[in-house]
């Protein structure tokens, strides 16, 4: 899968170690969210893990949970503006 991303975009995600695999789960299975600026923020849930888990296993979602607080900001057009880790529960509008 080909994930189109800003500049700022690929160096949050190298300097923060969010590996492209992450990202790839996080656009196919991610919960979306909109930030009432025109953009969506995508992050798994309690939901959004249990699909994740049916897909690839639950092995490798227990081996790979702490790489899933993970979050990315998507603009309007499809690109993902930034990514990082979460430390806060993600609040529903």
């Amino acid at each position: 899968m080909n994930i189109q991303m800003t500049k700022h975009a690929a160096t949050r995600q190298q300097q923060r170690c969010i590996p492209p695999l992450i990202l790839e789960w996080l656009t196919s299975y991610g919960t979306t969210s909109h930030d009432h600026h025109g953009a969506e923020v995508r992050y798994f849930d309690k939901r959004s893990r249990k699909v994740l888990a049916k897909a690839v296993g639950e092995e490798v979602v227990s081996r790979l949970t702490g790489l899933l607080d993970t979050y990315a900001v998507v603009s309007g057009s499809g690109a993902v503006v930034t990514v990082g880790h979460r430390f806060k529960r993600m609040k529903e509008h």
